[in-house]
C-alpha cells in the first residue's frame, strides 16, 4: 500500500493521541516521518514513542522546510492554526488542520485564500464527527427533502463536562490570549460545524454568554444563542461545560415532520400530510396532521479522527473527495464569532458574515493587546 509521508506539528494531547492511533494501525495509508514541538519534554516523549527513524524538529517552520514530508497535520493551540497552515501550503505541503480553523474569521479567510491559490494541494479540517454515520444519515435525509423546508432547529449540547482541574492543566487554556475562547472554541467547533453542515448557515445571531460563571476561567462556560435562517426559520443553541451527565439532543422540525438525534439514534416522526398542505385544507378547527414513526436504518461505523486522517491521505493518493474541505472551517467559526460579538455588543442581532474588523478589535481588547 502506498503511504503518505506525514508530519505532525504539535505533540500535545491531540497530537500524541493521533500518533497512538496510527501506531495501532488505525491509519494504514500514512507513515509518520516527522514530529515538531517547541517543548523538549514533549519532543522526547515523541522520540520514545516513535524511535529514531522519525525526524524531530523544535519548530514547525523547520519541519515545514525540511523536505521530510509531503503532508502535515497541525495540532497546535488555536491561534497558530491558520498561521502554520499558510506556511505549509505555501511550502507545497498538503495540510490537515485541527479544529477550530482559527480564532477569528479574517485570519481564516486569509488561510482559505492561500489554499485556493494552491488547488494542487489537499486542504482539510479534522471535523471528525462528520464521520459519524448518524449525522451523515440526518444530512442525507434533509438534503433528500424528507423534512421539506426546515422550520426550527434546536441543539442542546451540554455533555461537554470539564472540571476545574482540566483548566488548571495548561496556562494557555481558557484564556483570551491563549485559546481565544472557551466552550465555543474548544469543545463546540464539532457541533457548530455539524449544525451548519446539516441545517445550513443562519443569516443572523443573538446571544447571552456567561464568562467564568461556573469555573475560574476568563472565557465563556455557559452559552445560549438564537439564530434565524434566510427562509425565516429559527434555531436555538445551548451549551455549557458544567452539566453532568449533560444532554446531547439535536432536533430539526420541518414541513414534513421532525428528526431528533439523541443517544446515538435517529427518531423520525413523519407527517402523513405536510403541515402547509394540512393548514391550507383543514376546516374543522382544532386538529393537527396525522403522523407515523419511521424506522431509520444507519449503516457504517464512526471512524472519528482515524477516518479523517485516512480520508485525507486517500485524497492525496487517489483524489478521493474530502470529508471536510479546509475552506469549510470558517463556517462554524462564523457562528462562534457571531455569538461572542452579539454578547459583546449588548446581546442584539448580529448579521452573518460577521463584522470581522469589529470582532478583531474587541478580541484584541479582551486579550489586552493592540494586535494579535
Amino acid at each position: 500500500m502506498k503511504q503518505v509521508r506525514y508530519g505532525i506539528i504539535g505533540y500535545g494531547k491531540i497530537g500524541s493521541q493521533h500518533v497512538g492511533k496510527i501506531l495501532q494501525g488505525g491509519v494504514p495509508n500514512l507513515k509518520i516521518c516527522a514530529i515538531a514541538d517547541s517543548d523538549p519534554e514533549r519532543l522526547q516523549a515523541a522520540r520514545e514513542a516513535l524511535g529514531d527513524e522519525v525526524q524531530y524538529f523544535d519548530t514547525a517552520e523547520a519541519l515545514i522546510e525540511s523536505g521530510a514530508v509531503e503532508a502535515v497535520h497541525i495540532c497546535t493551540p488555536h491561534y497558530d492554526h491558520p498561521v502554520l497552515a499558510i506556511k505549509a501550503l505555501n511550502a507545497g505541503l498538503h495540510t490537515l488542520v485541527e479544529k477550530p480553523a482559527g480564532v477569528y474569521t479574517s485570519k481564516v479567510r486569509e488561510m482559505n485564500a492561500v489554499a485556493a491559490a494552491h488547488p494542487e494541494l489537499k486542504f482539510a479540517m479534522d471535523f471528525n464527527q462528520r464521520t459519524d454515520p448518524v449525522y451523515m444519515k440526518v444530512r442525507e435525509m434533509i438534503q433528500a427533502g424528507e423534512l421539506g423546508q426546515i422550520k426550527h432547529t434546536h441543539w442542546l449540547i451540554t455533555n461537554w463536562y470539564r472540571s476545574q482541574s482540566y483548566y488548571d492543566q495548561g496556562g494557555w487554556r481558557a484564556t483570551w490570549k491563549g485559546e481565544g475562547g472557551g466552550v465555543l472554541l474548544n469543545q463546540n467547533p464539532h457541533n457548530l460545524d455539524l449544525w451548519q453542515w446539516i441545517c445550513g448557515m443562519p443569516c443572523r445571531v443573538k446571544s447571552v454568554v456567561y464568562y467564568g460563571k461556573h469555573r475560574n476561567i476568563e472565557v465563556e462556560d455557559d452559552v445560549v444563542a438564537l439564530v434565524e435562517y434566510p427562509n425565516g426559520a429559527t434555531g436555538t443553541y445551548i451549551t455549557t461545560v458544567v452539566d453532568a451527565p449533560g444532554t446531547n439532543r439535536l432536533e430539526i422540525d420541518g414541513e414534513k415532520g421532525r428528526i431528533v438525534v439523541e443517544n446515538g439514534k435517529i427518531q423520525f416522526t413523519r407527517l402523513l400530510t405536510a403541515e402547509p398542505e394540512f393548514n391550507a385544507t383543514w376546516t374543522k378547527g382544532l386538529g393537527k396532521p396525522k403522523m407515523e414513526e419511521v424506522e431509520v436504518t444507519v449503516e457504517g461505523k464512526y471512524t472519528s479522527h482515524c477516518g479523517i486522517m485516512e480520508n485525507f491521505c486517500d485524497a492525496i493518493l487517489t483524489g478521493a473527495p474530502l470529508f471536510a474541505n479546509g475552506e469549510e472551517g470558517i463556517n462554524g467559526l462564523q457562528l462562534s464569532n457571531a455569538i461572542h460579538l452579539s454578547d459583546w455588543t449588548g446581546g442584539g442581532w448580529v448579521d452573518l458574515p460577521v463584522d470581522e474588523e469589529l470582532f478583531y478589535r474587541l478580541l484584541c481588547e479582551k486579550c489586552g493587546v493592540d494586535e494579535l
